[in-house]
């Protein structure tokens, strides 16, 4: 696997940092994000989106509303690594 640094010839530490940051707060935005338009889909309702994800109407996980809460959990590592890293678990 490259890293960031090897995967763009002549990129400065600064900018490689620079991108290390950006895509810190890019992780972080995702699990807000993803609650929130859960909450918003079951409050306003999918409308065609509903339709077209919501195929399997027995299923507890069809529809939109759990697509966006799983999406949100799994993209929660990011939360609970600034957690660790506030307390002082994580050592680098």
């Amino acid at each position: 696997m490259t890293g960031p640094v090897s995967a763009v010839p002549g990129a400065s530490p600064d900018a490689v940092a620079a991108a290390r940051h950006l895509a810190r707060w890019l992780a972080l935005a995702a699990t807000p994000t993803f609650a929130i338009m859960a909450v918003m889909t079951a409050m306003i309702g999918g409308g065609p989106a509903d339709m077209l994800c919501g195929a399997g109407q027995g299923s507890l996980l069809g529809g939109m509303v759990p697509m966006y809460l799983l999406m949100s959990a799994f993209h929660a590592a990011a939360w609970l690594r600034l957690m660790a890293e506030r307390r002082g678990g994580v050592n680098r």
